[in-house]
């Protein structure tokens, strides 16, 4: 299997992830062992996803889709740490020792980390929808499900979980999309010294 394959795949793994995690905190899921441990690799397979989409418009988008990618890409990664802190760290302390740490150094952090995965996700999805190479829907699905799910504790509970729903949806479009490419990303660089490319719909 090729790179943009294993990419592709964890992107399709990512959307399962995130709409897994939205249901299980909507109450449609259980709150299990499994689905508590889980929850904090929907941002490690997105970052896998970013990863290989990038790979496939890096020679479209230019340098505003290096800058897109590097942002989302550490924001993804912080989110990664920050979700993992909430399900095997915070849950083994005191409600006192969470809130002093939520209130100090440590709710910065989570601030910033929000911060740039915004800022990455919104110029990474303009990037990735100028390019050509991905559909222009997926890209706003990402990017308008991305906002509110990257900003859990600053805007309505329901807001935040349908972002990720639709933040879902974007990602496997594009995963899917990246999966039928001919070539997968090798194909961008033929495509920019002159070579044909077909994206298959």
């Amino acid at each position: 299997m090729g790179l943009h394959r294993v990419a592709a795949v964890a992107g399709v793994g990512c959307g399962l992830l995130l709409v897994v995690n939205a249901a299980r905190r909507g109450g449609l899921v259980p709150e299990t062992a499994f689905t508590h441990a889980v929850a904090p690799f929907g941002a490690l397979t997105g970052l896998l996803a970013v990863t290989g989409i990038y790979l496939a418009v890096r020679h479209r988008a230019g340098t505003l889709g290096l800058v897109g990618y590097v942002l989302n890409s550490a924001g993804l990664a912080g989110a990664f740490a920050v979700e993992y802190i909430l399900h095997y760290v915070f849950p083994y302390l005191g409600g006192g020792t969470v809130a002093a740490l939520l209130a100090g150094a440590t709710g910065t952090a989570f601030l910033v980390t929000s911060a740039v995965l915004v800022t990455g996700v919104v110029v990474f999805g303009v990037a990735a929808a100028r390019s050509g190479r991905m559909p222009v829907v997926a890209a706003g699905l990402y990017v308008a499900g991305m906002l509110p799910g990257s900003l859990r504790n600053l805007v309505p509970e329901p807001v935040y979980l349908g972002g990720l729903v639709v933040a879902a949806a974007g990602v496997v479009w594009m995963s899917v999309r990246f999966w039928s490419t001919e070539a997968g990303p090798g194909a961008a660089g033929r495509d920019a010294a002159g070579g044909v490319v077909t994206l298959h719909p």
